[in-house]
């Protein structure tokens, strides 16, 4: 059976921005992750040069990768729910600088961790927050989906239940450019059990969310057990989930048109591409 999956993984911008395509397209994976923005300070605010966008762009024309198959991550210093108003102000114009530079290479797809309350407002107003940022970013930027990534409930973040993720949707106005990227590994630490139920989990999702909007996935094992809301990562087949999860995200044809991006410790993610093949 051919597999029909986009798998991928994130491919460093150290080689160059243009050089990523070449890089995926040498390893013949058939999705990929980068991030737009260094997490040192300095680079924050540094414009793409624009040789690298006509290259970026003249790349995934040449190899065949659509922007639905490269799915940007947004910078770990964004907190769109940011509780005061300078770190609000901050995260907003961190986040509207990273769209800027999306729709500069063409990109359509952006996913971006929630965000945390800080122990300074409660669980609502910072949903209301990060809905109110989602909303100023989509009315300042056409063409674009902002992809919400669960969390593993660490610390005071949010969006650890899916209860948190449908909340935030019902507050967006253009709900066609919302949508979710399940981590498997901060649902696993966040009390939903995809080891034994992963069936169970995703009609979970589908109830309360709806699946339309599941619009990628990062693939992880966990080094934790379940339900300890802690976020480490393990290699595929090698922590606490398991392998159930694994085959059946695999056998899932409804998840076969999305990003699933393989975020593991190991950087031997060509093997483990293989590793999943193999179980179905």
């Amino acid at each position: 059976m051919k597999n029909k999956k986009l798998i991928g993984f994130h491919i460093t911008t150290k080689y160059g921005l243009s050089n990523i395509v070449l890089i995926a397209n040498k390893l013949k994976i058939k999705a990929f992750s980068l991030f737009l923005t260094n997490i040192n300070n300095n680079s924050i605010n540094k414009f793409l040069n624009i040789k690298e966008i006509i290259n970026f762009r003249n790349n995934c024309k040449k190899y065949n990768y659509s922007s639905n198959q490269i799915l940007v991550h947004s910078s770990y210093l964004i907190n769109l729910g940011h509780p005061t108003t300078n770190g609000i102000n901050r995260s907003r114009y961190l986040f509207f600088n990273e769209l800027h530079k999306c729709k500069q290479l063409g990109l359509k797809l952006i996913n971006f961790h929630l965000g945390n309350h800080l122990y300074k407002i409660n669980i609502t107003n910072c949903l209301i927050r990060i809905a109110e940022s989602i909303n100023l970013a989509l009315n300042r930027f056409n063409d674009i989906t902002l992809i919400m990534e669960n969390s593993a409930g660490q610390g005071s973040s949010v969006g650890f239940n899916f209860e948190h993720l449908s909340n935030i949707i019902n507050m967006i106005d253009d709900k066609n450019r919302i949508g979710v990227c399940l981590d498997t590994c901060h649902a696993f630490a966040a009390g939903y059990d995809v080891s034994n139920n992963c069936y169970e989990v995703f009609n979970k999702f589908n109830n309360i969310i709806g699946l339309k909007y599941l619009k990628a996935i990062h693939l992880n094992d966990s080094k934790n057990k379940f339900n300890s809301r802690i976020d480490r990562h393990a290699s595929l087949g090698q922590g606490t989930i398991g392998t159930k999860m694994f085959k059946w995200i695999m056998l899932n044809n409804e998840l076969n048109k999305i990003p699933i991006i393989i975020e593991t410790p190991s950087k031997n993610w060509i093997n483990e591409i293989n590793w999943l093949e193999n179980l179905v």
